[in-house]
C-alpha cells in the first residue's frame, strides 16, 4: 500500500502542476467556463487558480507540507466548482471547449468529489520517505 500511496502522490502532483501551467499557457480555454457573473475578473481568477494549483501540487511532494497542499487542493476544487456547474448546464462553453454535455455534467461534476476525496486521504496520511 505504501508504494501505491507514493505513486498516487506523484501522479496527483504532476496533474495539478500540469493543469496549473495550462492556466497560463492556454488561459483562453478557462475563460470559456467562467460563469458570467465573474467575467469581469475572469483572467485574474484563471491566473490565481493556476498559481495555486502549481503551488499546491508542489507542496504534495514534500511530506512536511503535504497536508497544506492537500487541504489547499480541496479548497481550490470547491472554489472552482461553480465553473464546472456553469459548464455542465450551458451549451455555449461546451461547444467552445469541445466537450460533450455528458462529459461536462455526468463525468466532470462527480469527478470533482473523487478528486476532493483523494486529496483528503493524502492530507490524513503523511508518508516520510526513507
Amino acid at each position: 500500500m505504501n508504494f501505491l500511496y507514493k505513486v498516487s502522490i506523484f501522479i496527483m502532483s504532476f496533474f495539478y502542476i500540469n493543469v496549473g501551467v495550462k492556466h497560463f499557457s492556454d488561459s483562453g480555454w478557462f475563460l470559456y467556463i467562467i460563469p458570467p457573473y465573474l467575467k469581469f475578473i475572469g483572467l485574474e481568477l484563471i491566473y490565481i487558480s493556476g498559481l495555486f494549483e502549481i503551488v499546491f501540487g508542489l507542496l504534495l511532494l514534500f511530506p512536511k507540507y503535504r497536508k497544506i497542499g492537500a487541504n489547499g487542493i480541496i479548497l481550490l476544487l470547491i472554489a472552482v466548482y461553480p465553473a464546472n456547474i456553469y459548464l455542465a448546464f450551458n451549451e455555449t462553453p461546451q461547444k467552445l471547449i469541445e466537450i460533450t454535455p455528458f462529459m461536462a455534467s455526468w463525468v466532470r461534476l462527480p469527478l470533482q468529489f473523487v478528486l476532493i476525496w483523494i486529496a483528503y486521504n493524502h492530507s490524513k496520511k503523511p508518508v516520510y520517505y526513507s
